[in-house]
């Protein structure tokens, strides 16, 4: 068991993926911090390493089949195409409706709750920032990565892509960040008494943001990008 605290986050769920599920409950970053070994993250959010892995082998030991199949077993460029059309698919619908939400809920609620100031603010800026990271993947690394797979670009090329993938990482951490800030200003996307359907819709939205956008940050730091810099898809 002191193996798994050694090891990082990201490689844990790349292993199982069910996994996620845990993290995620005990809001510990498997994504954008997917580097720091599990005992670490637990210590950085103040939680027992123990029931995290008590938890991981009530999971591993579950015989539930996952919906997600094995991407290190996959073609990059098949993963490059599910990223598409499950998580850049989902933004671009997600996005615009949850921007209508949000303006909406601060105009009738922002005179008695003043957060939602900050919340439509923080919610634009993650707007603003998908959208340009999205075509960023979608009309220069992606295409580079499937070309390097097809062998149209020679595996030392690879070594050009360096500069993107930090690009799209630090893009990654920042959007973390912002969906941290978000669901503090939220109080853990828990709508206040009271709170109508829109307000109580909004931040149900919210949540699964952020859920979709974790996985789907994982998909690319601990899988596609390791694999993109490696020049292979073994």
């Amino acid at each position: 068991m002191s193996i798994l605290l050694e090891t990082p986050v990201g490689q844990l769920v790349v292993d199982k993926p069910d996994r996620a599920h845990i993290f995620q409950r005990f809001q510990i970053d498997y994504c954008c911090g997917g580097a720091q070994p599990l005992g670490q993250a637990c210590v950085a959010k103040n939680v027992d390493p123990q029931i995290i892995l008590s938890e991981i082998v009530n999971q591993d030991s579950r015989a539930d089949v996952n919906s997600e199949p094995d991407w290190t077993k996959a073609t990059m460029s098949a993963l490059v195409d599910n990223i598409l059309n499950q998580h850049h698919e989902y933004l671009r619908n997600a996005l615009p409706h949850l921007g209508e939400m949000a303006e909406k809920v601060y105009n009738v609620h922002g005179e008695s709750h003043p957060e939602l100031l900050n919340v439509l603010q923080t919610f634009a800026g993650i707007f603003q920032e998908l959208d340009s990271h999205m075509y960023k993947e979608e009309n220069i690394l992606f295409p580079a990565i499937k070309r390097l797979e097809q062998g149209t670009i020679p595996p030392a090329a690879a070594a050009q892509l360096f500069g993107p993938v930090s690009v799209m990482e630090a893009e990654h951490a920042a959007v973390g960040a912002e969906l941290e800030k978000l669901r503090s200003l939220t109080n853990n996307y828990t709508p206040p008494d009271g709170a109508c359907n829109t307000y109580r819709g909004l931040f149900a939205g919210l949540e699964e943001l952020e859920r979709d956008l974790h996985w789907h940050i994982h998909k690319e730091n601990n899988i596609l990008f390791p694999r993109a810099l490696a020049g292979t898809s073994n």
